[in-house]
This record gives structure tokens, C-alpha cells and sequence, in this order.
């Protein structure tokens, strides 16, 4: 997976079109994201044992194929690209001004 913990992403499709944040959690095999105050929907939890009822807001997952990822040095919204230097190293750069990521 391209994205991973720790980005800064964008938003491309949805409700939340436009938004960034930063991922919180990825999961590769349902290529989902958690993305930090994104998606968010209310869960109403029950009493119990001393707890009072509530109702707290969570980020839902957002699939893969919706969040781009934010360059840190140029702020676009780009794709990845790979290389390997002469150690075996990969690293991921960014496709619009080829900085690393």
C-alpha cells in the first residue's frame, strides 16, 4: 500500500471532499484508512455498570481509492512513485516534484 501511517492526506470523493488529515490507522488487507477527524459518525453507547449512556463521534474507514497523498514539501495532492538506491533501499517520492516522502 502506498499510504501509510502518519501521512498527510486529502480527501478526493465523499462528503468530506476537499478535507485533509492525517492518517491514524491503515489496513491493507480491506485497503482502508482512518484518517484523523474525517468521517465521522455518532455512536450511541448504552449504560452500563455506573456509566452514563452518550452518544461520542468516531472516524469511520475510508477506502484507499478515495484519499490522495499531501507532498510535505511542494502541497499537492500527488501520486507515489519508488526507487531503489545502491544500498537495496526503496523509498517512495512524489510524482509532481520529486522529493522523497
Amino acid at each position: 500500500m502506498k499510504i501509510k501511517k502518519g501521512d498527510k492526506v486529502q480527501v478526493i470523493l465523499g462528503k468530506d471532499r476537499g478535507r485533509s488529515g492525517q492518517v491514524l490507522k491503515v489496513f491493507p488487507k480491506t485497503k482502508t484508512v482512518i484518517v484523523q477527524g474525517l468521517n465521522l459518525f455518532k455512536k450511541h453507547l448504552k449504560p452500563s455498570q455506573g456509566q452514563k449512556g452518550q452518544i461520542i463521534e468516531k472516524e469511520g474507514q475510508l477506502a484507499v481509492s478515495k484519499v490522495m497523498l499531501l507532498c510535505p514539501k511542494c502541497q499537492k495532492k500527488t501520486r507515489v512513485a519508488y526507487s531503489i538506491d545502491k544500498n537495496g533501499q526503496k523509498s517512495r517520492l512524489c510524482k509532481k516534484c520529486g522529493s522523497q516522502l
